[in-house]
């Protein structure tokens, strides 16, 4: 996926092909706004005012108690993106925001990207500090306590989108007994797991600042009698032996330095049983490309700048999981989320 200017006319299609259009300016200010205007609208709350119906400039600033001149401005913003469409001087949804921006919509975004609200200042204001030093910010040592609480409400809304077909495509013994899922911590990853496989009950091991914000999610799913917490840390707790039949780790090695996911494949392998799986589900670093995936590429620089290493290559994911001892298995791909995947590696 690309993202970039679009020409809306004949003149700028020209302009476009004839490099007349000054990009980097278009780029660097247009994007930024946008990017601005999308993160304040879910904050205010946006959406929210045309849930039920079509509204004017009035009605909305009215109950979010936002000047109209300004407001204007942001809906026009949004309109253009194409969130709301105007008719008849008022601004209703469209198909794009009731899917994904609506709080209460089943593929709702909007957790996420209050979260990326939250922290977007911190981000940005590091990039320089990055570029000079290759460190990013170490997330899990800065956070606020309202970030932790967006962090894993975030969380929630990517396993939502992601859960039941990662559920699907991990290898899975027959009649599984026990998972480890290292770092789960909203645990919708074992719920569709564990109603995929009767017989199966489920660990998360996760830090104590992360199990306080995540319990409440997965409490809502009434699974207490098979799913678990371990309150603990990957890098420094032992994982056991000969212990389960699936361990998963997903979204966490971007975290970790190259030694630090070693060492971790490490415990893994121990602690699974013969002919158990070691499923990494993780956004893919692109590879250098006159091809390269720009989403995939954005991402990598926003995880570079959370944390301690960023996003890694295929090889890299499967290196680690070899240099433990364990046998390549396969790559599964997820719809939508091309360069997120499972690498999965079997204990033989």
């Amino acid at each position: 996926m690309k993202m970039g200017p679009k020409a809306q006319n004949l003149i700028e299609w020209i302009a476009l092909r004839a490099n007349l259009y000054p990009l980097p300016m278009g780029d660097a200010q247009c994007m930024l706004t946008l990017s601005k205007a999308i993160l304040v609208a879910f904050k205010l709350d946006i959406f929210e005012t045309a849930k039920d119906s079509s509204q004017t400039i009035e009605q909305i600033a009215l109950k979010t108690k936002l000047h109209p001149k300004g407001l204007r401005s942001l809906m026009n913003i949004l309109t253009s993106l194409g969130y709301f469409k105007y008719k008849d001087g008022k601004f209703g949804l469209t198909k794009v925001s009731k899917k994904w921006c609506l709080k209460d919509s089943r593929d709702s975004v909007y957790n996420h990207n209050r979260y990326i609200g939250s922290c977007w200042d911190d981000l940005m204001n590091h990039v320089e500090e990055y570029l000079k030093t290759g460190k990013g910010l170490g997330i899990h040592e800065t956070y606020t306590e309202e970030q932790w609480n967006w962090y894993q409400l975030s969380m929630e809304d990517l396993a939502r989108f992601t859960a039941r077909l990662a559920s699907k495509m991990a290898p899975m013994p027959s009649n599984p007994a026990e998972m480890l899922d290292i770092g789960g911590s909203h645990g919708l990853y074992c719920v569709e797991l564990c109603k995929r496989y009767p017989t199966l009950k489920a660990t998360i091991l996760e830090l104590p600042q992360s199990v306080k914000k995540a319990q409440p999610i997965l409490a809502k799913f009434n699974m207490g009698d098979r799913i678990n917490y371990w309150t603990g840390n990957a890098l420094t707790d032992d994982f056991g032996e000969n212990r389960y039949d699936l361990i998963l780790m997903s979204s966490l090695m971007h975290h970790f330095s190259a030694e630090q996911n070693i060492k971790v494949s490490k415990k893994v392998a121990k602690a699974l049983k013969l002919g158990g799986y070691f499923v990494i589900q993780e956004f893919l670093r692109s590879e250098t490309s006159s091809k390269m995936d720009q989403v995939g590429i954005i991402t990598d620089m926003t995880f570079n700048l959370t944390s301690t290493s960023g996003t890694w290559s295929l090889n890299e994911l499967k290196d680690f999981q070899e240099k433990a001892g364990l046998i390549h298995y396969k790559v599964n791909k997820f719809m939508g989320l091309l360069f997120f995947v499972q690498v999965c590696a079997k204990k033989v």
